[in-house]
Protein backbone atom coordinates (compact mmCIF):
# COMPACT_ATOMS: atom_id res chain seq x y z
CA UNK A 1 0.00 0.00 0.00
CA UNK A 2 1.47 3.42 -0.94
CA UNK A 3 1.88 6.09 1.66
CA UNK A 4 -0.83 8.59 2.53
CA UNK A 5 0.05 12.23 3.06
CA UNK A 6 -2.00 14.33 5.49
CA UNK A 7 -1.43 18.06 5.02
CA UNK A 8 -2.48 20.37 7.84
CA UNK A 9 -2.44 19.17 11.43
CA UNK A 10 -5.33 20.94 13.07
CA UNK A 11 -8.19 18.92 14.55
CA UNK A 12 -9.36 17.43 11.27
CA UNK A 13 -5.86 16.61 10.03
CA UNK A 14 -4.91 14.80 13.22
CA UNK A 15 -8.16 12.81 13.15
CA UNK A 16 -7.58 11.89 9.49
CA UNK A 17 -4.01 10.75 10.16
CA UNK A 18 -5.14 8.57 13.07
CA UNK A 19 -7.87 6.97 10.95
CA UNK A 20 -5.52 6.21 8.09
CA UNK A 21 -3.09 4.51 10.46
CA UNK A 22 -5.93 2.37 11.85
CA UNK A 23 -6.69 1.32 8.30
CA UNK A 24 -3.10 0.20 7.71
CA UNK A 25 -1.69 3.11 5.71
CA UNK A 26 1.84 4.38 6.10
CA UNK A 27 1.18 8.03 6.95
CA UNK A 28 3.29 11.11 6.57
CA UNK A 29 1.72 14.16 8.21
CA UNK A 30 3.05 17.64 7.67
CA UNK A 31 2.16 21.19 8.48
CA UNK A 32 3.79 24.43 7.43
CA UNK A 33 3.57 25.56 11.06
CA UNK A 34 4.67 24.03 14.33
CA UNK A 35 1.35 22.14 14.81
CA UNK A 36 1.41 22.11 18.64
CA UNK A 37 0.51 18.73 20.10
CA UNK A 38 0.47 16.87 16.78
CA UNK A 39 3.78 15.09 17.31
CA UNK A 40 2.83 13.90 20.79
CA UNK A 41 -0.56 12.66 19.57
CA UNK A 42 0.44 11.02 16.29
CA UNK A 43 3.97 9.68 16.59
CA UNK A 44 2.95 6.97 19.12
CA UNK A 45 0.52 5.73 16.43
CA UNK A 46 3.34 5.37 13.92
CA UNK A 47 2.72 8.57 11.95
CA UNK A 48 5.76 10.29 10.47
CA UNK A 49 5.15 13.89 11.61
CA UNK A 50 6.98 16.64 9.75
CA UNK A 51 6.21 20.05 11.21
CA UNK A 52 7.08 22.67 10.33
CA UNK A 53 7.64 21.54 6.75
CA UNK A 54 6.56 22.51 3.25
CA UNK A 55 8.62 19.93 1.36
CA UNK A 56 6.96 17.57 -1.16
CA UNK A 57 6.82 13.87 -0.21
CA UNK A 58 7.65 11.18 -2.78
CA UNK A 59 5.71 7.94 -3.26
CA UNK A 60 2.35 9.24 -2.11
CA UNK A 61 -0.83 7.59 -3.38
CA UNK A 62 -3.34 9.65 -1.40
CA UNK A 63 -3.39 13.18 0.00
CA UNK A 64 -5.89 14.22 2.66
CA UNK A 65 -5.92 18.00 2.74
CA UNK A 66 -7.15 20.08 5.66
CA UNK A 67 -9.57 22.95 4.86
CA UNK A 68 -7.00 25.66 5.49
CA UNK A 69 -4.54 24.26 2.94
CA UNK A 70 -4.77 25.60 -0.63
CA UNK A 71 -4.45 23.19 -3.53
CA UNK A 72 -1.39 25.10 -4.74
CA UNK A 73 0.57 24.26 -1.57
CA UNK A 74 3.75 22.59 -2.86
CA UNK A 75 3.36 19.14 -1.24
CA UNK A 76 -0.26 18.89 -2.44
CA UNK A 77 0.48 20.11 -5.95
CA UNK A 78 3.46 17.79 -6.33
CA UNK A 79 1.52 14.72 -5.17
CA UNK A 80 -1.40 15.54 -7.45
CA UNK A 81 0.95 15.98 -10.42
CA UNK A 82 2.42 12.54 -9.64
CA UNK A 83 -1.03 10.97 -9.83
CA UNK A 84 -2.09 10.89 -6.18
CA UNK A 85 -5.76 11.27 -5.27
CA UNK A 86 -6.50 14.42 -3.26
CA UNK A 87 -9.40 14.24 -0.81
CA UNK A 88 -10.77 16.50 1.84
CA UNK A 89 -11.11 15.07 5.34
CA UNK A 90 -14.89 14.73 4.91
CA UNK A 91 -14.35 12.66 1.74
CA UNK A 92 -12.11 10.25 3.63
CA UNK A 93 -14.73 9.94 6.38
CA UNK A 94 -17.58 9.46 3.90
CA UNK A 95 -15.88 6.35 2.56
CA UNK A 96 -15.76 4.86 6.06
CA UNK A 97 -19.12 5.89 7.56
CA UNK A 98 -22.43 4.19 6.67
CA UNK A 99 -24.43 6.82 8.54
CA UNK A 100 -27.15 8.99 7.00
CA UNK A 101 -25.79 12.48 6.32
CA UNK A 102 -27.34 15.95 6.33
CA UNK A 103 -24.95 18.53 4.84
CA UNK A 104 -25.10 22.29 5.33
CA UNK A 105 -23.13 25.02 3.60
CA UNK A 106 -23.45 28.72 2.84
CA UNK A 107 -21.52 31.92 3.35
CA UNK A 108 -23.30 32.64 6.62
CA UNK A 109 -25.51 30.72 9.01
CA UNK A 110 -23.83 27.32 8.62
CA UNK A 111 -22.97 26.73 12.25
CA UNK A 112 -26.31 27.87 13.65
CA UNK A 113 -28.21 25.75 11.13
CA UNK A 114 -25.99 22.73 11.79
CA UNK A 115 -26.36 22.97 15.54
CA UNK A 116 -30.10 23.65 15.26
CA UNK A 117 -30.70 20.67 12.94
CA UNK A 118 -28.75 18.37 15.24
CA UNK A 119 -30.70 19.72 18.21
CA UNK A 120 -34.06 19.11 16.50
CA UNK A 121 -33.16 15.51 15.76
CA UNK A 122 -31.79 14.77 19.22
CA UNK A 123 -34.70 16.48 20.97
CA UNK A 124 -37.06 14.23 19.02
CA UNK A 125 -35.18 11.08 20.01
CA UNK A 126 -33.30 10.60 16.72
CA UNK A 127 -29.61 10.34 17.62
CA UNK A 128 -27.56 12.94 15.74
CA UNK A 129 -24.09 14.50 15.90
CA UNK A 130 -23.36 18.02 14.67
CA UNK A 131 -19.90 17.86 13.13
CA UNK A 132 -17.63 18.96 10.30
CA UNK A 133 -16.39 22.50 9.87
CA UNK A 134 -17.98 23.59 13.17
CA UNK A 135 -15.38 21.74 15.20
CA UNK A 136 -15.91 17.96 15.44
CA UNK A 137 -13.94 16.27 12.62
CA UNK A 138 -15.97 13.76 10.65
CA UNK A 139 -13.07 11.30 10.60
CA UNK A 140 -13.04 11.38 14.40
CA UNK A 141 -16.47 9.72 14.37
CA UNK A 142 -15.37 6.66 12.35
CA UNK A 143 -15.53 3.52 14.53
CA UNK A 144 -17.19 5.63 17.24
CA UNK A 145 -20.79 6.48 16.36
CA UNK A 146 -23.60 4.00 15.87
CA UNK A 147 -24.35 3.47 12.15
CA UNK A 148 -27.91 4.72 12.62
CA UNK A 149 -26.84 8.09 14.02
CA UNK A 150 -27.55 11.06 11.76
CA UNK A 151 -24.45 13.09 10.94
CA UNK A 152 -25.25 16.78 10.50
CA UNK A 153 -22.18 18.09 8.71
CA UNK A 154 -21.24 21.73 8.35
CA UNK A 155 -19.31 21.98 5.07
CA UNK A 156 -17.02 24.81 4.07
CA UNK A 157 -16.17 25.60 0.46
CA UNK A 158 -12.63 24.43 1.21
CA UNK A 159 -13.88 20.99 2.30
CA UNK A 160 -16.21 20.68 -0.69
CA UNK A 161 -13.41 21.40 -3.19
CA UNK A 162 -12.05 17.89 -2.82
CA UNK A 163 -15.00 15.49 -2.53
CA UNK A 164 -15.92 12.60 -4.82
CA UNK A 165 -18.37 10.26 -3.05
CA UNK A 166 -19.48 12.37 -0.09
CA UNK A 167 -23.27 11.98 -0.22
CA UNK A 168 -25.96 13.83 1.72
CA UNK A 169 -29.54 12.59 1.93
CA UNK A 170 -30.45 16.20 2.57
CA UNK A 171 -28.31 19.23 1.76
CA UNK A 172 -28.73 22.99 1.86
CA UNK A 173 -26.84 25.95 0.45
CA UNK A 174 -28.20 28.70 2.69
CA UNK A 175 -26.85 31.73 0.85
CA UNK A 176 -23.84 32.81 -1.12
CA UNK A 177 -22.17 36.22 -1.02
CA UNK A 178 -18.53 37.22 -1.65
CA UNK A 179 -16.19 35.48 0.79
CA UNK A 180 -12.82 33.71 0.67
CA UNK A 181 -12.03 35.44 -2.63
CA UNK A 182 -8.43 35.57 -1.45
CA UNK A 183 -8.41 31.75 -1.62
CA UNK A 184 -10.81 30.89 -4.48
CA UNK A 185 -9.75 33.75 -6.74
CA UNK A 186 -13.19 34.48 -8.21
CA UNK A 187 -16.80 34.44 -7.12
CA UNK A 188 -17.52 31.84 -9.80
CA UNK A 189 -14.96 29.46 -8.31
CA UNK A 190 -16.33 30.02 -4.81
CA UNK A 191 -19.89 29.32 -6.00
CA UNK A 192 -18.81 26.20 -7.86
CA UNK A 193 -17.15 24.82 -4.73
CA UNK A 194 -20.31 25.38 -2.71
CA UNK A 195 -22.54 23.72 -5.30
CA UNK A 196 -20.52 20.51 -5.13
CA UNK A 197 -22.50 19.64 -1.99
CA UNK A 198 -25.32 18.43 -4.28
CA UNK A 199 -23.26 16.50 -6.86
CA UNK A 200 -23.78 12.98 -5.55
CA UNK A 201 -27.42 13.34 -4.53
CA UNK A 202 -30.10 10.99 -5.81
CA UNK A 203 -33.66 11.82 -6.95
CA UNK A 204 -35.21 11.08 -3.55
CA UNK A 205 -32.80 13.31 -1.65
CA UNK A 206 -33.53 16.87 -0.56
CA UNK A 207 -31.59 19.77 -2.14
CA UNK A 208 -32.31 23.31 -0.91
CA UNK A 209 -30.60 26.31 -2.49
CA UNK A 210 -31.35 29.91 -3.44
CA UNK A 211 -32.99 30.76 -6.76
CA UNK A 212 -31.93 30.86 -9.53
CA UNK A 213 -29.15 28.38 -8.69
CA UNK A 214 -29.77 24.77 -9.67
CA UNK A 215 -28.61 21.65 -7.87
CA UNK A 216 -25.69 19.87 -9.50
CA UNK A 217 -26.92 16.32 -8.74
CA UNK A 218 -30.09 14.32 -9.40
CA UNK A 219 -32.21 15.84 -6.61
CA UNK A 220 -34.59 18.62 -7.70
CA UNK A 221 -33.90 22.10 -6.35
CA UNK A 222 -36.14 23.22 -3.47
CA UNK A 223 -36.41 26.78 -2.15
CA UNK A 224 -36.86 28.68 1.09
CA UNK A 225 -39.28 31.59 0.81
CA UNK A 226 -40.29 34.60 2.89
CA UNK A 227 -43.87 34.18 1.67
CA UNK A 228 -45.43 31.28 -0.18
CA UNK A 229 -48.93 29.91 -0.33
CA UNK A 230 -47.59 26.36 -0.61
CA UNK A 231 -43.97 26.09 0.56
CA UNK A 232 -41.49 24.40 -1.74
CA UNK A 233 -39.20 23.40 1.13
CA UNK A 234 -40.15 25.85 3.90
CA UNK A 235 -41.65 29.34 4.13
CA UNK A 236 -42.77 32.05 6.53
CA UNK A 237 -46.44 32.78 6.03
CA UNK A 238 -48.67 34.89 8.27
CA UNK A 239 -45.95 35.17 10.92
CA UNK A 240 -45.28 31.46 11.15
CA UNK A 241 -43.09 28.67 9.84
CA UNK A 242 -44.60 26.35 7.25
CA UNK A 243 -42.86 23.22 5.95
CA UNK A 244 -43.73 21.33 2.78
CA UNK A 245 -46.13 18.40 3.28
CA UNK A 246 -46.55 19.27 6.96
CA UNK A 247 -47.99 22.78 7.07
CA UNK A 248 -47.80 25.29 9.91
CA UNK A 249 -45.16 24.44 12.51
CA UNK A 250 -44.73 27.39 14.88
CA UNK A 251 -45.19 31.17 15.18
CA UNK A 252 -42.04 33.28 14.85
CA UNK A 253 -42.39 34.84 18.32
CA UNK A 254 -42.05 31.36 19.84
CA UNK A 255 -38.58 30.84 18.33
CA UNK A 256 -35.76 32.12 20.61
CA UNK A 257 -33.44 33.43 17.85
CA UNK A 258 -32.96 37.07 16.88
CA UNK A 259 -32.73 38.56 13.41
CA UNK A 260 -34.20 37.99 9.97
CA UNK A 261 -31.21 35.88 8.96
CA UNK A 262 -32.19 33.36 11.62
CA UNK A 263 -35.54 32.85 9.91
CA UNK A 264 -33.60 31.42 6.99
CA UNK A 265 -31.63 29.19 9.35
CA UNK A 266 -34.83 28.00 11.05
CA UNK A 267 -36.57 27.32 7.75
CA UNK A 268 -33.63 25.27 6.52
CA UNK A 269 -33.24 23.28 9.74
CA UNK A 270 -36.96 22.52 9.88
CA UNK A 271 -37.03 21.31 6.28
CA UNK A 272 -33.94 19.15 6.80
CA UNK A 273 -35.40 17.67 9.99
CA UNK A 274 -38.72 16.96 8.26
CA UNK A 275 -36.86 15.10 5.51
CA UNK A 276 -35.24 12.99 8.25
CA UNK A 277 -38.73 12.02 9.46
CA UNK A 278 -39.63 14.50 12.20
CA UNK A 279 -43.24 15.53 12.67
CA UNK A 280 -44.50 19.10 12.99
CA UNK A 281 -44.94 18.93 16.78
CA UNK A 282 -41.45 17.45 17.18
CA UNK A 283 -39.91 20.27 15.14
CA UNK A 284 -41.84 22.91 17.08
CA UNK A 285 -40.77 21.50 20.44
CA UNK A 286 -37.12 21.44 19.34
CA UNK A 287 -37.26 25.02 18.08
CA UNK A 288 -38.67 26.27 21.37
CA UNK A 289 -35.86 24.65 23.38
CA UNK A 290 -32.92 25.77 21.19
CA UNK A 291 -30.46 28.42 22.30
CA UNK A 292 -27.96 30.41 20.21
CA UNK A 293 -24.60 28.80 19.59
CA UNK A 294 -21.43 30.25 21.15
CA UNK A 295 -19.74 33.05 19.19
CA UNK A 296 -22.81 33.77 17.04
CA UNK A 297 -24.86 36.67 18.45
CA UNK A 298 -24.12 35.30 21.91
CA UNK A 299 -24.98 37.66 24.80
CA UNK A 300 -22.10 37.33 27.27
CA UNK A 301 -23.09 39.84 29.95
CA UNK A 302 -24.53 43.20 30.87
CA UNK A 303 -23.23 46.17 32.82
CA UNK A 304 -25.28 49.22 33.73
CA UNK A 305 -27.81 48.65 30.97
CA UNK A 306 -25.12 47.94 28.34
CA UNK A 307 -25.33 44.52 26.65
CA UNK A 308 -22.13 42.79 25.45
CA UNK A 309 -22.65 40.44 22.47
CA UNK A 310 -20.08 38.00 21.06
CA UNK A 311 -20.44 37.51 17.30
CA UNK A 312 -16.85 36.42 16.71
CA UNK A 313 -17.92 33.94 14.03
CA UNK A 314 -18.96 36.86 11.78
CA UNK A 315 -15.84 36.67 9.64
CA UNK A 316 -17.18 38.51 6.57
CA UNK A 317 -19.10 41.77 6.04
CA UNK A 318 -22.42 40.08 5.21
CA UNK A 319 -22.40 38.30 8.57
CA UNK A 320 -21.98 41.68 10.27
CA UNK A 321 -24.95 43.05 8.32
CA UNK A 322 -27.02 40.20 9.74
CA UNK A 323 -25.84 41.10 13.24
CA UNK A 324 -26.78 44.75 12.75
CA UNK A 325 -30.21 43.59 11.60
CA UNK A 326 -30.58 41.73 14.90
CA UNK A 327 -29.36 44.77 16.89
CA UNK A 328 -30.55 47.73 14.82
CA UNK A 329 -30.00 50.56 17.32
CA UNK A 330 -27.23 52.11 19.44
CA UNK A 331 -24.41 49.69 18.63
CA UNK A 332 -20.77 50.14 19.54
CA UNK A 333 -19.21 47.87 16.94
CA UNK A 334 -15.87 46.12 17.36
CA UNK A 335 -14.53 44.93 14.00
CA UNK A 336 -11.26 44.00 12.38
CA UNK A 337 -8.71 41.24 12.13
CA UNK A 338 -7.33 39.79 8.91
CA UNK A 339 -9.26 40.75 5.75
CA UNK A 340 -10.30 38.17 3.15
CA UNK A 341 -10.39 40.30 0.04
CA UNK A 342 -14.00 41.48 0.35
CA UNK A 343 -14.77 45.23 0.24
CA UNK A 344 -15.85 47.02 3.42
CA UNK A 345 -17.69 49.92 1.77
CA UNK A 346 -21.20 48.37 1.85
CA UNK A 347 -20.75 47.41 5.49
CA UNK A 348 -19.67 50.93 6.44
CA UNK A 349 -22.66 52.41 4.60
CA UNK A 350 -25.04 50.07 6.44
CA UNK A 351 -23.36 50.88 9.76
CA UNK A 352 -24.11 54.59 9.36
CA UNK A 353 -27.53 54.06 10.95
CA UNK A 354 -27.19 51.66 13.87
CA UNK A 355 -23.52 52.14 14.82
CA UNK A 356 -22.84 55.07 17.15
CA UNK A 357 -19.11 54.32 17.19
CA UNK A 358 -16.83 51.66 15.68
CA UNK A 359 -13.63 50.35 17.22
CA UNK A 360 -11.44 48.96 14.44
CA UNK A 361 -8.59 46.62 15.32
CA UNK A 362 -5.89 44.42 13.91
CA UNK A 363 -4.41 44.19 10.43
CA UNK A 364 -7.61 45.36 8.73
CA UNK A 365 -8.15 48.28 11.10
CA UNK A 366 -6.78 50.97 8.75
CA UNK A 367 -8.68 49.57 5.75
CA UNK A 368 -11.90 49.48 7.73
CA UNK A 369 -11.23 53.00 9.00
CA UNK A 370 -10.99 54.29 5.44
CA UNK A 371 -14.38 52.80 4.59
CA UNK A 372 -16.01 54.03 7.81
CA UNK A 373 -14.60 57.52 7.31
CA UNK A 374 -16.08 57.65 3.81
CA UNK A 375 -19.47 56.66 5.29
CA UNK A 376 -19.05 59.22 8.10
CA UNK A 377 -19.35 56.64 10.85
CA UNK A 378 -17.54 57.71 14.05
CA UNK A 379 -14.66 55.36 14.64
CA UNK A 380 -11.26 54.80 16.19
CA UNK A 381 -8.40 52.49 15.23
CA UNK A 382 -7.12 50.45 18.17
CA UNK A 383 -4.31 47.85 18.28
CA UNK A 384 -6.04 44.88 19.92
CA UNK A 385 -9.39 43.39 20.88
CA UNK A 386 -8.71 44.10 24.55
CA UNK A 387 -8.14 47.78 23.73
CA UNK A 388 -11.39 47.86 21.74
CA UNK A 389 -13.46 46.32 24.54
CA UNK A 390 -12.02 48.70 27.14
CA UNK A 391 -12.72 51.74 24.97
CA UNK A 392 -16.23 50.62 24.03
CA UNK A 393 -17.09 49.78 27.64
CA UNK A 394 -15.87 53.19 28.82
CA UNK A 395 -17.86 55.01 26.14
CA UNK A 396 -21.10 52.99 26.25
CA UNK A 397 -24.31 54.36 27.70
CA UNK A 398 -27.37 52.48 29.06
CA UNK A 399 -29.42 50.94 26.27
CA UNK A 400 -26.43 50.44 23.97
CA UNK A 401 -24.88 47.21 22.72
CA UNK A 402 -21.16 46.49 22.59
CA UNK A 403 -21.03 44.10 19.66
CA UNK A 404 -17.99 42.12 18.54
CA UNK A 405 -18.76 41.34 14.90
CA UNK A 406 -15.38 41.47 13.17
CA UNK A 407 -16.04 41.05 9.40
CA UNK A 408 -12.57 39.45 9.29
CA UNK A 409 -10.77 36.29 10.28
CA UNK A 410 -8.95 36.17 13.58
CA UNK A 411 -5.61 34.88 12.38
CA UNK A 412 -3.67 38.11 12.80
CA UNK A 413 -3.93 37.90 16.60
CA UNK A 414 -5.73 34.65 17.50
CA UNK A 415 -5.72 30.97 16.59
CA UNK A 416 -9.38 30.99 15.54
CA UNK A 417 -12.71 32.72 16.01
CA UNK A 418 -13.38 30.66 19.17
CA UNK A 419 -10.24 31.99 20.83
CA UNK A 420 -11.18 35.53 19.78
CA UNK A 421 -14.71 35.12 21.15
CA UNK A 422 -13.39 33.74 24.43
CA UNK A 423 -11.05 36.73 24.71
CA UNK A 424 -13.99 39.09 24.12
CA UNK A 425 -16.01 37.32 26.80
CA UNK A 426 -13.11 37.61 29.27
CA UNK A 427 -12.55 41.30 28.43
CA UNK A 428 -16.26 42.04 28.86
CA UNK A 429 -16.23 40.44 32.28
CA UNK A 430 -13.09 42.38 33.18
CA UNK A 431 -15.03 45.51 32.22
CA UNK A 432 -17.76 44.55 34.70
CA UNK A 433 -20.25 42.67 32.52
CA UNK A 434 -22.04 39.84 34.27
Amino acid sequence: MPAALVVGLGRSGRAAAALLRRRGWDVVALDSGAAPGAREELEPLGVDVRAPSAEPVAGVGLVVKSPGVPGEFAPVAAARAAGAAVWSEIELAARELPNPVIAITGTNGKTTTTELTGHLLNAAGRPAVACGNQGTPLTGLVDVVDPGTWLVVECSSFQLEDIERFHARAAVLLNITPDHIDRHGTMDAYRAAKLRIFETQEPGDLAILPAPLRATGAAPARRLAAHAGVPDAAAWEEGGLHVARIGHIIDWDEVPLRGRHNRENVMAAAALAAHAGLTGPEIAAGLRSFRAVPHRLEPVGERGGVLFVNDSKATNPDAVLAALDAYPERVRLIAGGRAKGTPFGPLATAAAGPVVHAYLMGEAGPELAEAFAAARVPHAVVPTLADAVRAAADDARPGEVVLLSPACTSFDQFGGYEERGDAFRAAAREAGAA
